[in-house]
């Protein structure tokens, strides 16, 4: 209900993909989601170095849409590991992009020659600065209230509309390989995704661990 019919459509997926950095071509598509999703975007599973035929490609972007917290997380790496190691043309030909839903809401009071206003906020960095230019603009403390969201899935088709597809006000993180290059992102992602990466992954969050903030 929240898309442009015209335009957009929308795969919903059931849990957390499958990790197929290690999964043989040929057995892909004995994982359902994998399967649909590759039927859904028009392109049939590639390596780095194949003439990928990219001319049954059905959307102009494919965009991961995720909640933002540690799951969501977790769901768009699998994502974008199978589309970097599977189909990789797409993200190097510009395609493949992740949403970055809002975690907060704020239904800000009219001010001045400014009406009442629904702003989204990314972050509390974001939230902090809408709330100092409210004030700014003479707007009361506690004239606005703040909503936060839990995910995708308790937003109406409105404010799905207004924050993760409106082409207008939506935000896309772009995929690229653009800086690291392709062999720096293959070598990042075995280490996170392989199998065998066991102590590789334990000596990278020892190392940068307290660099992230997580909401557990």
């Amino acid at each position: 209900m929240g898309r442009d019919k015209e335009t957009q459509a929308i795969l919903p997926l059931r849990g957390k993909v499958l990790n197929s950095w290690e999964v043989e071509r040929d057995r892909l598509f004995a994982n359902n989601e994998i399967h649909d999703i590759a039927v859904a975007i028009g392109v049939d599973p590639h390596g780095p170095d194949d003439a990928a035929d990219l001319s049954g490609l059905r959307y102009g972007k494919v965009c991961i849409l995720s909640d933002a917290d540690v799951d969501g997380s977790h769901i768009q790496v699998l994502l974008l590991t199978l589309f970097l190691r599977h189909f990789p043309k797409l993200i190097e030909r510009g395609h493949v992009f992740v949403a970055k839903p809002p975690l907060f809401r704020v239904d800000a009071p009219a001010r001045g020659k400014k009406p009442a206003a629904k702003i989204y906020a990314l972050d509390d960095g974001e939230l902090h600065a809408i709330t100092d230019r409210l004030r700014k603009e003479g707007a009361r403390d506690g004239s606005w209230s703040v909503s936060r969201f839990k995910g995708l899935g308790e937003m109406n088709a409105e404010q799905l509309w207004d924050t993760t597809l409106n082409p207008e006000t939506r935000r896309l993180l772009p995929m690229s390989f653009a800086g690291a290059g392709m062999a720096a992102t293959v070598a990042s992602l075995t280490r996170l995704m392989g199998k065998g990466e066991a102590q590789a992954r334990r000596d990278l969050m020892e190392l940068r661990g307290d660099a992230v903030e997580v909401d557990v």
